[in-house]
């Protein structure tokens, strides 16, 4: 037997999410590799259509369990779009607040994340345990730690509770005084350098093949192309940030780029509060009941800047209480798949797990 089939996940610690990698290898280098999607979430598309508009709050957060709200945006803003909806600024304020939370709580799971295959627990437990005090905010706000079912046509479902500012500033001071020691800990540790420089990497010349956006593109090609500055949704137009870049994209510089994202995430919230307007947090969108709204005939392509990349949503509407079309564009499509079975091939085995985590790869949004 030269060649052996070997599966990688779900249970595997160094697999993200509930999906498989069947690999080929030789030796302990991959030969083949094939990725099995769908071990738990499949069919959202077609269960969108047959569910009403309203209804579909409460699955479509699942596309991405680890970054839920992205949907909620794409699917609020594509429907409000459709009907002429104005949303009022406020809204605009808060869910920039949650989506900028949402991103430095799934960069956090990403620096844990690679604890797992490479052994350094440490940096797990570290990430976990601030992560969990984003979603102490989430349930603050939301009533819920992961599906939050908060972003919705015509604003948001509630105001924010009284007070929540000083919880949320206490804590970005916290992660932020503590992301020097994970600078040291991951990135300055020679034992992960040798795990990630130079290893796993993403040309610009794959990054145009697959079509990857996101830190993936912006870490090989040096271009800051983002949704949030490309075209600004929400209010991102009047906050002040930066993009990282880089030009060489190896598995060490997209997790660098994910660390300096967390402070440009921290940099943005910062402003929100600081600017957040008065006013009420939604517009009434129905007359009657919610679950009978109507959304005019019409389609839409409505995406937003995910910490993966460009995530969008075209929809399609007949006039009726439920869409007539909805197709994912998931953003870890091109590398989570395509990338798997043409590129993955002449890593080694122990290096299958860092694919995962630092491509930044959702499962369900590729079987959706």
């Amino acid at each position: 037997m030269k060649e052996i089939k070997l599966f990688l996940g779900p249970q595997h610690p160094g697999m993200h999410g509930n999906a498989s990698v069947h690999m080929y290898v030789e030796g302990d280098i991959i030969n083949k590799s094939r990725l099995v999607p769908g071990m738990l979430h499949r069919g959202f598309e077609k269960s969108m259509e047959n569910r009403t508009w309203m209804n579909n709050i409460g699955l479509i957060p699942r596309v991405c369990v680890v970054e839920p709200d992205i949907n909620e945006m794409c699917f609020a803003q594509g429907a409000e779009i459709l009907n002429e909806v104005l949303v009022p600024e406020k809204a605009h304020y808060i869910r920039m607040l949650i989506l900028e939370l949402a991103r430095i709580s799934i960069h956090l799971m990403s620096l844990g994340g690679i604890g797992g295959p490479t052994g350094l627990y440490t940096a797990m437990y570290w990430a976990q345990a601030d992560r969990d005090l984003l979603l102490d905010i989430f349930e603050a706000i939301t009533g819920h730690r992961v599906y939050h079912m908060y972003i919705v046509p015509g604003g948001v479902r509630k105001d924010l509770p009284e007070g929540i500012e000083k919880l949320i500033i206490k804590t970005l001071d916290g992660i932020e005084s503590r992301l020097p020691e994970y600078e040291d800990l991951i990135f300055n540790n020679p034992t992960m350098q040798s795990r990630m420089v130079g290893e796993i990497m993403l040309p610009a010349e794959v990054v145009w093949d697959l079509g990857v956006t996101g830190i993936g593109m912006r870490s090989a090609t040096g271009e800051a192309y983002d949704l949030r500055k490309v075209n600004p949704y929400a209010r991102y137009d009047q906050v002040e940030f930066d993009v990282p870049v880089a030009t060489y994209s190896d598995a060490y510089t997209r997790m660098k780029l994910k660390m300096l994202e967390v402070y440009q995430s921290i940099r943005i919230i910062r402003q929100v509060l600081d600017g957040m307007p008065e006013g009420k947090p939604n517009v009434k969108i129905s007359r009657g009941s919610a679950l009978k709204w109507t959304v005019k005939e019409g389609q839409i392509y409505s995406a937003v800047e995910s910490s993966r990349g460009e995530f969008g949503y075209y929809m399609v509407s007949d006039g009726g209480t439920s869409p007539y079309r909805v197709a994912v564009r998931g953003a870890s499509y091109p590398q989570g798949l395509l990338g798997i079975e043409k590129y993955m091939p002449g890593t080694r085995i122990d290096d299958a797990p860092l694919w995962f985590d630092t491509m930044g790869i959702c499962s369900p949004e590729i079987d959706r």
